[in-house]
């Protein structure tokens, strides 16, 4: 009986070598994505200051200055009942979901206004959650730019 050519299949060769082409690829792609999830939480710490540093902005503009130190970024979603009174506090607030992020470490932002590098400072602490640090745990500062 002859096979016809229609019938005709992958030899255990040919499957082993696309296996092991398959293999050397996921060798030397995986490394490489291993590495981003800390470059991850950097970009998304960086767009969360972004969103707090706009929702500053609208608080300044309806009330003339920005929140204190002491009131902190909680004043973005409460009107402060201490130091200077927001007198057009927006109804609502002024950030999302009516409570201020986290970085993408779990840990509060820094706030401190007035600031050393402007109106205010605003610091992600990075992954260890302390003062300056290397790498993963280096500080991300609202003055710097990346």
């Amino acid at each position: 009986m002859q096979r016809r050519n229609s019938e005709r299949g992958f030899t255990l060769i040919e499957l082993m070598v696309v296996i092991v082409i398959l293999g050397i690829l996921a060798g030397l792609i995986v490394p490489r994505i291993m590495g981003r999830p800390d470059e991850a939480r950097r970009a998304k710490a960086r767009i969360q200051m972004e969103s707090i540093e706009t929702a500053l902005k609208l608080y300044k503009l309806d009330n003339g200055n920005y929140p204190t130190t002491e009131q902190g970024l909680q004043a973005l979603v409460e009107a402060p009942a201490a130091g200077n009174l927001a007198k057009n506090w927006r109804q609502g607030g002024y950030l999302e979901k009516g409570k201020v992020p986290k970085d993408p470490w779990d840990n509060d932002f820094v706030y401190i206004s007035p600031g050393a590098h402007g109106d205010y400072d605003l610091i992600s602490r990075g992954a260890d959650g302390e003062p300056d640090g290397e790498g993963k745990n280096k500080d991300i500062n609202s003055w710097d730019s990346e």
